[in-house]
C-alpha cells in the first residue's frame, strides 16, 4: 500500500457521519442541518440563519468538530474569519 493510499484511508476513517451527530445537543444538530443546505458559511452567517447566539454557534461548531463532521478553513477575503462546511459521509 502506498503512502497516499494510507493517508486517504486515514482521512476517510476520520470523517464523521450522521450517526455521530445524532447524540449531539439540538444546537449542534441545527447547525449541521443549516450547513447541509448551505455549502460554506461563516460563524456569523450561521448565527444569522439559525437565530442562535454567537456563543451557542461556537459551542455547536466545537462539538461538531470533535465528531469530525465539520470542516473549517480560513477565508481568503478576510483572514480573521473561518469558513465552515459539513464534512459527512453520505
Amino acid at each position: 500500500m502506498s503512502a497516499s493510499e494510507t493517508f486517504r484511508q486515514e482521512t476517510e476513517q476520520e470523517r464523521g457521519s450522521w450517526d455521530d451527530v445524532r447524540e449531539l445537543p439540538p444546537s449542534a444538530k441545527l447547525v449541521a442541518k443549516v450547513l447541509e443546505y448551505n455549502d460554506t458559511m461563516t460563524q456569523q452567517q450561521i448565527a444569522d440563519e439559525t437565530l442562535l447566539p454567537a456563543r451557542t454557534v461556537r459551542y455547536a461548531l466545537n462539538r461538531l468538530d470533535e465528531e469530525n463532521v465539520v470542516d473549517a478553513r480560513f477565508s481568503f477575503s478576510d483572514a480573521r474569519k473561518r469558513l465552515y462546511s459539513l464534512d459527512i459521509d453520505a
